[in-house]
């Protein structure tokens, strides 16, 4: 389709004065330019806000700003959602960044459907700065892992009708959303063979307490027995 849809990008943050500017940069240079960003801030005590506002001119009124408490990083994300205003969602981490070309090519994939979910590649870097791998999990493999979230691009509506992102989880609701996604039959999900964003490995999803809660999220969809 010939689309040139509306974009909202949400960063979520605290205390993220080391990356984030990668992050905010990233967005600026999109070759593609209908978009919003919102970053929601937990109250950063450190140097993140200040970076944050300094850039904030240079988006001519796209980007929204929020610093309060929040109940995690998922809280977080649902707060960004009901703020959007875009047809798509796309959400990249404080410690992740888009290629210049991510709004372009998901904007080209989306195929209209009111219930989709756009996804692609993602190189993942150590925290050194080395590229350790490139990476694309399909969704028809979800049951196994998860496929890259910061790649990936919700339409509003998906949000609006289905629900966002359960506080249950502190570090693997976002898969716990994406299996919940795969066994509903209206939501389509769109890969592309593109690279769309850049991961920092060693974050929150590499910890223990993120593996034991994909464990029961495994258990409570069914892909791994009680055994």
């Amino acid at each position: 389709m010939n689309n040139n849809i509306f974009i909202t990008i949400i960063t979520v943050c605290f205390n993220s004065e080391k990356t984030i500017e990668r992050t905010i940069k990233s967005v600026l240079n999109q070759t593609y330019d209908n978009y919003e960003y919102i970053i929601i801030d937990g109250v950063s005590t450190d140097n993140t806000l200040n970076i944050v506002k300094k850039y904030e001119p240079l988006f001519d009124g796209k980007m929204r700003i929020v610093s309060e408490k929040d109940n995690g990083i998922y809280d977080a994300m649902n707060k960004g959602i009901s703020l959007a205003k875009g047809d798509l969602i796309g959400m990249i981490n404080s410690d992740d960044y888009y290629e210049n070309y991510a709004l372009e090519k998901i904007n080209a994939a989306y195929s209209g459907n009111k219930y989709e979910i756009i996804y692609g590649m993602q190189n993942n870097y150590t925290e050194d700065g080395k590229l350790r791998s490139i990476v694309f999990n399909h969704h028809d493999f979800l049951e196994e892992e998860m496929i890259n979230h910061p790649t990936c691009f919700v339409t509003k509506k998906l949000y609006d009708d289905k629900g966002a992102f359960s506080l249950e989880y502190k570090a693997s609701s976002d898969y716990d959303f994406m299996l919940r996604m795969k066994k509903d039959t209206e939501v389509v999900f769109t890969p592309i063979p593109e690279v769309v964003s850049d991961f920092t490995l060693g974050g929150m999803s590499s910890n223990i307490n993120s593996r034991l809660e994909t464990f029961k999220i495994w258990k409570k969809y069914g892909c791994i027995s009680n055994k």
